[in-house]
């Protein structure tokens, strides 16, 4: 696959995993779609999430938000700071991991949003990580499985 479609791929994603971790910070924020969630058994009132979800969900955004970054950083769209290819690369493998992982769990969930739309986009995000690591770093022109 080309390295052209490092770039786009890696948009995508980081498009994608930001959208989901503005809704978990909506949720950590007391937004009414608790029952969307965590296999739709988490503990609501009126549809907002217990605090102990919430805490979950904030750290979720932050995680999801980090996952963003570092696959937008492993495709050259942000700059990497003092992290190294070798950590970008295997963070990016850990995100397409994760993703894929959190797919079957969404695809299990009793909430038909959480498994139609949510495991969608997480199983879209896993792939487009695929693609970025198999076309490499766009910026530098070396390959992501050096």
């Amino acid at each position: 696959m080309a390295r052209r479609h490092a770039r786009p791929a890696a948009r995508c994603a980081a498009g994608l995993l930001g959208g989901v971790a503005a809704y978990q910070a909506a949720l950590a924020g007391g937004a009414p779609f608790g029952d969307t969630v965590y296999g739709g058994r988490a503990d609501t009132v009126d549809g907002v999430l217990s605090p102990p979800y919430r805490v979950a969900s904030a750290g979720a955004a932050v995680a999801l938000s980090a996952a963003a970054w570092t696959v937008a950083a492993h495709a050259g769209l942000v700059p990497p700071g003092k992290i190294s290819r070798r950590t970008l690369t295997n963070g990016t493998r850990a995100v397409a991991g994760f993703l894929a992982v959190n797919t079957v769990a969404n695809a299990a969930s009793t909430n038909p949003l959480e498994r139609w739309l949510l495991g969608s986009v997480t199983g879209t995000s896993s792939a487009l990580c695929l693609i970025v690591l198999r076309a490499g770093n766009g910026s530098s022109g070396r390959s992501s499985h050096a």
